[in-house]
């Protein structure tokens, strides 16, 4: 029977932004700048980014699974659909952020997602559209080097808020970005950069 190694595993070195609790590690090693290219899943994200305005993501990731109940798994025709005595419950459901005017941007962004749909065949194919179908990949050194916002969040932005989007100013888009993997900001030491 061989022997059992004696050897330490070794840490995967991370983006520093992620520390060390475990769903801050699970969602960046499993989710974040992964490409996304499902409807309901951008939608998702969408929500979720805007939800964490103000907040921190360690916040949101916490409370995502309230999230996923309390907006009917994000699905957006049922979410369009929402009544004013949802948002009222919604409004008292300590399992999400309660704050009317997310709660309120979350309905608005459903019926607005719906339309872009329409019109482009799916959300993915909108949104995928502003970075010609390719991610951008940058090669930061450091998490310091990240930026806020870039040009195709500004853009992007200006045309979610004219197609009615609410709570997608462009530091939102832009942490949406990479999220769904428009954008791979992985620093470069990362195990998770494309760069390896």
């Amino acid at each position: 029977m061989p022997r059992a190694s004696t050897q330490p595993t070794a840490i995967p070195i991370r983006c520093a932004w992620v520390g060390d609790k475990p769903h801050m590690i699970r969602y960046h090693d499993r989710e974040w700048g992964r490409l996304v290219h499902r409807d309901r899943k951008h939608f998702e994200m969408l929500l979720l980014e805007g939800a964490q305005a103000g907040l921190t993501w360690d916040t949101i990731l916490r409370k995502r699974e309230g999230y996923r109940k309390a907006f009917a798994g994000f699905d957006p025709k049922k979410v369009a659909r929402f009544t004013a005595k949802r948002k009222a419950e919604l409004l008292q459901n300590p399992a999400i952020v309660r704050n009317r005017l997310k709660i309120d941007a979350a309905i608005a962004n459903a019926k607005a997602f719906l339309a872009v749909r329409r019109e482009f065949g799916s959300f993915d194919a909108y949104v995928w559209s502003f970075v010609a179908g390719e991610p951008i990949v940058n090669r930061w050194k450091r998490m310091t080097d990240v930026p806020a916002t870039n040009p195709v969040s500004d853009t992007l932005s200006k045309d979610l808020k004219r197609r009615g989007f609410r709570f997608v100013g462009s530091t939102i888009v832009y942490a949406y970005m990479q999220a769904v993997g428009l954008v791979d900001d992985h620093t470069e030491e990362c195990f998770r950069s494309s760069r390896r």
